[in-house]
């Protein structure tokens, strides 16, 4: 009896200690998030006594919802250089971007410490034929400095009725005095893939930008080198100052050349951000070899391709290592026709490679492209993501490769040497083993 007294005790006891420790454990967290949300609204209040002391003080009326529409740029602008808010007008702009016809020089712009800089030209606009260069800040337009413009701002100064001119002043690397360009805008052609045959056997398809309708426009590609004359022995992808686009486009680029395996995925704080995309079984089987053009001027989409296919074993990559951007943005539409521009996740190649501030190292480095050395010799600083005020770092080192240095700059070196590959592809395939 006393034993079963004294058990009776110590259970209670015990539940006593178990249901304090279990109360303990439960109001911890209960305090943590109440001090998050209290020093939350604290700062709430300083951004409204902010609000109330602008609006009272300072020397010209502002509109309140001007006021609040910079604090929430300002917000996002601080996060990393590709989150944004985008205002109703910039919004419609980004949709223009990707789908529809629009007027502008036809540059694809970031800010690097404050300074509107060039990623690439887009291949045969007014600004490649002007002789904007990647790499070139873009100190003023039409006269205005460009030091505390931002990027929509910027974009909306470019851009124009069509026969209209802009000047882009603009500082150079290597360049002692800043560079006037008077650029006549156009259409932005929207067509991004343009190919043709090198040499009988030999095709070339270049992709400018990744767009609705690139997947198509690819295809199309395809079937007319294909079903040339002559039987396709090779094809060159030149992915040179592409600057990106949509994401699905690149997916499917990717899955032209890949009958099975990981294209890419993407790693977010959220699982619904986290996603893998994989190849698909062509219907017409491509084995023919292959060589990617990149450089400098290739990212986000561009980038994605490129990983695919050097990882999966599927194409060899030529040219220098490209710009770097493996964050993945999603937009995310507001009820007054804005929308928050935020990045959520970062890209990663089929072996697990971060391209974030990194990029694409090619199998065989080779300098000297068309859009950088034609007529000049001056080592230029080109700008990267890594370079990039406020960029992401990447999670994982990419291995180095073995420069190969190109004995002579040709109109186009870099096509030259992947050319020169493809032909000794098909020589030592012929090649038998003693």
């Amino acid at each position: 009896m006393l034993r079963q007294i004294f058990g009776r005790r110590m259970f209670l006891i015990w539940t006593v200690i178990a249901l304090s420790l279990s109360l303990w454990l439960y109001k911890a967290p209960i305090h943590k998030v109440i001090a998050a949300e209290e020093t939350t609204y604290r700062k709430l209040k300083i951004f409204s006594d902010v609000l109330d002391i602008v609006q009272k003080n300072y020397i010209e009326e502002v509109k309140p919802e001007d006021l609040i529409s910079g604090a929430i740029k300002g917000m996002l602008n601080s996060l990393d250089p590709h989150s944004s808010y985008l205002t109703p007008d910039e919004y419609n702009e980004l949709h223009m971007d990707t789908s529809g016809s629009f007027t502008g020089v036809g540059i694809e712009i970031s800010i690097e410490d404050g300074i509107l800089t060039v990623i690439s030209p887009i291949e045969g606009t007014p600004a490649y034929r002007a002789g904007i260069k990647a790499g070139d800040k873009i100190i003023k337009i039409d006269g205005q400095p460009t030091k505390s413009m931002t990027l929509m701002d910027a974009v909306k100064k470019i851009r124009g009725e069509k026969g209209t001119t802009v000047t882009l002043t603009i500082l150079r690397k290597g360049m002692a005095e800043l560079m006037d360009f008077n650029i006549i805008r156009g259409i932005i052609p929207l067509k991004s893939v343009k190919s043709r045959m090198l040499e009988p056997g030999y095709g070339y398809i270049r992709i400018t930008n990744f767009r609705e309708n690139t997947d198509d426009d690819l295809e199309a590609a395809l079937k007319q080198l294909e079903s040339g004359e002559f039987p396709l022995k090779g094809l060159i992808l030149d992915l040179r100052n592409n600057p990106g686009g949509l994401l699905d486009q690149a997916v499917s680029v990717a899955d032209e050349f890949l009958d099975s395996g990981l294209i890419v995925y993407t790693d977010g704080r959220k699982k619904s951000d986290s996603m893998k995309f994989t190849a698909k079984k062509n219907k017409i089987p491509r084995t023919y070899p292959m060589v990617v053009l990149v450089n400098e001027g290739s990212a986000s989409a561009s980038e994605i391709v490129a990983g695919a296919l050097q990882d999966q074993k599927r194409a060899v990559i030529v040219g220098t290592p490209t710009f770097g951007k493996g964050s993945v943005q999603t937009i995310m539409p507001l009820e007054d026709g804005s929308a928050v521009r935020l990045t959520t996740s970062q890209y990663y190649t089929p072996n697990g490679h971060s391209i974030q501030a990194r990029g694409i190292m090619p199998d065989i480095v080779v300098k000297g492209d068309i859009a950088y050395e034609r007529k000049e010799h001056t080592q230029k600083h080109i700008i990267r993501e890594k370079d990039l005020q406020g960029h992401i770092e990447g999670k994982k080192e990419l291995p180095e490769k073995k420069e190969v240095r190109a004995e002579e700059i040709k109109d186009d070196v870099q096509l030259s040497r992947a050319l020169d590959l493809l032909k000794s592809w098909q020589i030592f395939s012929k090649m038998t083993t003693i």
